[in-house]
């Protein structure tokens, strides 16, 4: 038995897997403020999911970076209770089983290798645009090793900007101060999904473009997926819009990679713990 999970600033997501190759159906619940009332109610969605039977180990994603053993967040600007917090080891406490835990983007972008947009491809590079910006680079349907992990959407893309900063990080003039959905929200006035104004939506893209471009000349993938609730919401990011001020911006590749939308939806970072607990429990045998 498999228990993967998707915990993020706003829902968690916990699901089960018998084999390691079909997923059950996900619980989700508001990700409780409390990390202590979040072990407790995480443990109970588990136990109830594995139904008596022995978990063999557990993965999944979390919003934020982690430590360089990837037992905790360092930094959890959704939940701040959850910071530098003995997350793995509590877990692994209450149910006698090994945690394998990954950023959420991560996890979203292996699902999206393995089991969605980015199938069959020797490179792909993922960005989530959602609350926030986030994104990895896999290869050959393994997540690339790096020492702190990923985090594309604290690119900086004007370094003379000093009035629009991120609220994560607190940087002034990074993507995420952009084009994330709860700097959006901010900057307007109102829920991204409520913006009807197409010239907003143009140059959201037009910005967004550059980050893209940023991320192609440093990876050089074979494909680009994007997804995240920003991506999916209409209106929207127009992905044939983004393609376009891509193409426009870039000056030094003969070719782009493609940029096609992420196939899994909000399932994509559960599809990607599945698929990482099952190479962690194979590397272990």
């Amino acid at each position: 038995m498999y228990i993967v999970f998707d915990i993020g600033g706003t829902n968690m997501r916990v699901a089960s897997s018998v084999d390691g190759d079909v997923m059950g159906e996900s619980v989700i619940v508001p990700t409780p403020q409390s990390f202590d009332k979040g072990i407790e109610e995480f443990t109970r969605i588990a136990k109830e999911l594995a139904d008596g039977q022995k978990i063999k180990c557990l993965a999944g994603g979390i919003a934020g970076p982690l430590d360089r053993g990837k037992r905790m967040l360092v930094c959890a600007p959704n939940i701040p209770d959850w910071k530098e917090k003995p997350l793995c080891k509590k877990l692994e406490e209450a149910l006698s089983a090994p945690v394998y835990l990954e950023n959420d983007a991560v996890m979203s972008g292996l699902g999206e290798s393995v089991y969605g947009a980015g199938r069959g491809e020797n490179v792909m590079g993922y960005v989530t645009l959602s609350t926030g910006v986030g994104g990895c680079l896999i290869v050959r349907g393994e997540i690339a090793e790096t020492r702190f992990g990923f985090e594309p959407g604290h690119q900086v893309i004007n370094f003379q900007e000093k009035e629009i900063i991120c609220l994560g990080c607190k940087t002034p003039g990074d993507l995420e101060a952009y084009v994330g959905g709860a700097a959006v929200a901010k900057r307007f006035g109102k829920n991204p999904a409520e913006i009807t104004d197409p010239k907003v939506w143009d140059e959201l893209m037009r910005i967004l473009s550059y980050g893209l471009h940023n991320m192609i000349m440093l990876w050089a993938s074979d494909v680009l997926v994007l997804g995240g609730s920003m991506v999916a919401k209409k209106p929207g990011f127009d992905i044939e819009t983004i393609r376009k001020y891509v193409k426009e911006t870039n000056r030094i590749f003969q070719e782009l990679p493609d940029i096609r939308l992420a196939e899994l939806g909000d399932l994509n970072g559960l599809y990607g713990a599945l698929a990482h607990a099952k190479r962690k429990m194979q590397q272990n045998k």
